[in-house]
């Protein structure tokens, strides 16, 4: 039988989207396309109400076009949202447990031709052990941590993923291994709250990044996403003696007015943010440092909205991730007046991707006539695409012969998105 994986979301969705595909195939399963499949799973994801739909009307879809198809629903927004399901005609429905198993669940229904609904309450689970054994990206993903007990006041996320659990640091370090012997040159620490990892099991992330540097033929070690208040003195002692854990860092601020930052539950203030960013910066002066801001949140005056602006100014990212204010229903924020109206939430959306517009061409053009170490990842046109360690987007003339190789680059000019080059 065949299937097909709809992956929404996150790092951390598309790694466990793998690991259904190898379960499913160690089970004697096929890859099938999204028009000709017998299985169609959809990995949903449920961080803001624009994912909710499209999880929904994938599934959906899914049900009109293959009504006498397997269809399996699983993740984030079906751990929060299962009774949504339950009169559809989705043969499976799980949350965020069993992907790892999914293949069983399968033929259970295969054999007992019956609805399975398996929602796992998190309150006293562990994590979820999986392993990959490939990865079908020249950049692997590596799940080490799942859960999140942030509580922020807009994130629905802790209750559909649970508590900070972390996988035993050894297959941690056995899997980046094997995935390095299958070619690998980069891999990507991933979690709902990866800089938390170790926290349960009395383990420190950056003990972990001091094991993971130190494999060889690991060329990039990167951080999907880290709080600022987990870039503690050791971890910056890993980036300062270590060059292979990259010169990128994705750090979350989400506001930049201490007024707001105290509404959303955030762990900071702004100036706490800015002093350890000139740390990061005394040891990496030229890292790339990327954010997330959510915009018009509850009680965002144009005051508030202006110190956010100031507070990125002064910081200076390299880009920035820009999300107007999504009300989750079940947060905090649902209780916090002053909604924002949506014509002001567009006029602030809009300055903010222009701002991080302008910052990102800044930061691409300090490389112009420089040299840089480039990973190509794909093949289009004549042109090989790919990254540098500190995340530039890069072009390069080139062959196919090429990809998955680093390569030194010099870079000739910036064509937005991408740095133009030639391999030297």
């Amino acid at each position: 039988m065949k299937f097909y994986i709809y992956n929404l979301g996150c790092k951390v969705n598309s790694y466990e989207s793998n690991i259904m595909l190898e379960d499913l195939e160690r089970c004697g399963f096929s890859k099938g396309n999204e028009t000709d499949s017998d299985i169609y799973i959809i990995n949903t994801c449920t961080v803001t109400n624009t994912s909710d739909n499209k999880s929904m009307k994938t599934i959906r879809k899914a049900l009109r076009l293959h009504p006498d198809k397997i269809i399996v629903a699983c993740g984030c927004m079906t751990q929060v949202n299962s009774l949504y399901l339950k009169d559809l005609n989705v043969s499976i429905i799980i949350g965020n447990h069993g992907k790892s198993k999914i293949a069983e669940y399968i033929n259970k229904y295969i054999k007992d031709k019956k609805q399975i609904i398996d929602i796992m309450d998190f309150k006293d689970n562990k994590f979820e052990d999986m392993c990959l054994n490939n990865f079908d990206k020249t950049r692997a993903f590596v799940k080490i941590e799942d859960g999140c007990e942030n509580f922020c006041s807009y994130c629905i996320i802790p209750y559909a993923r649970g508590k900070v659990r972390s996988k035993d640091p050894k297959l941690v370090i056995e899997e980046v291994k094997r995935l390095v012997s299958y070619g690998h040159k980069e891999v990507v620490l991933t979690g709902i709250h990866t800089g938390h990892y170790g926290s349960d099991i009395n383990y420190k992330f950056s003990s972990l990044l001091n094991d993971l540097v130190k494999i060889k033929g690991l060329e990039r070690l990167r951080i999907s996403s880290i709080e600022i208040t987990e870039i503690t003195d050791d971890v910056l002692e890993v980036l300062k003696k270590h060059s292979n854990l990259v010169s990128h860092m994705h750090i979350p601020l989400q506001s930049g007015s201490n007024e707001i930052l105290k509404l959303m539950n955030r762990k900071y203030d702004k100036e706490y943010f800015i002093d350890k960013i000139n740390k990061i910066r005394s040891i990496r002066p030229d890292i790339s440092i990327t954010t997330d801001v959510i915009v018009a949140f509850p009680s965002e005056t144009e005051e508030l909205f202006n110190e956010t602006i100031e507070t990125i100014n002064k910081i200076k990212f390299s880009k920035i991730h820009v999300f107007p204010f999504s009300l989750r229903k079940g947060t905090k924020a649902e209780e916090i007046p002053n909604h924002v109206d949506d014509v002001t939430k567009k006029k602030r959306v809009k300055e903010l991707v222009e701002l991080s517009y302008s910052l990102e061409n800044s930061y691409m053009d300090k490389f112009i006539n420089k040299n840089v170490l480039l990973l190509p990842e794909v093949y289009k046109d004549g042109y090989l695409i790919g990254h540098t360690d500190n995340y530039l987007k890069i072009k390069v003339k080139g062959n196919k012969d090429l990809l998955n190789k680093i390569m030194e680059v010099e870079v000739l000019k910036n064509d937005y998105p991408y740095l133009i080059g030639k391999i030297k």
